[in-house]
């Protein structure tokens, strides 16, 4: 493991949340390494930044009113673990709430890029929350 400075760290990771939040998911794939892998427990494992941007890009594709505000991270030299929301906004424009939880680790390899990110949340919570945020008038993007 490499040491990098905890402010470089935080900035980056900062900035790796902040282009997710804009649903740039080119360049967000752009901030993993070259040879970095994406481990989506449900999806499975991605390996190159190409096979990533693939990824997330099909799986964003129908959702990109998604939302992510994060509760809470933490910083252990080069990992970062936190948890960001998944949430959908109310059909209705009210306050409803349509969200589901996950905790994302990343390993950071330098130069702004990311070596590693593994996600883990409980794909039936996830279902069902699609479902009722679906019943409430949600439409998913074609």
């Amino acid at each position: 493991m490499t040491d990098y400075s905890r402010a470089e760290v935080e900035e980056a990771w900062r900035h790796f949340v902040a282009v997710g939040d804009s649903g740039d998911w080119d360049a967000w794939s752009d901030l993993h390494s070259e040879d970095g892998v994406w481990v989506e427990h449900h999806l499975g494992v991605f390996e190159g930044r190409e096979a990533i941007r693939k990824a997330i890009t099909d799986v964003m594709k129908p959702v990109p009113m998604m939302q992510f505000p994060v509760a809470w991270h933490v910083i252990d030299g080069s990992r970062v673990v936190f948890y960001p929301w998944q949430v959908f906004p109310d059909p209705k424009g009210g306050k409803a709430v349509y969200r589901f939880g996950c905790v994302t680790m990343l390993e950071y390899a330098g130069d702004g890029l990311w070596s590693l990110q593994e996600d883990l949340y409980n794909p039936r919570e996830a279902q069902q929350v699609i479902e009722q945020w679906t019943a409430a008038g949600g439409r998913l993007a074609r």
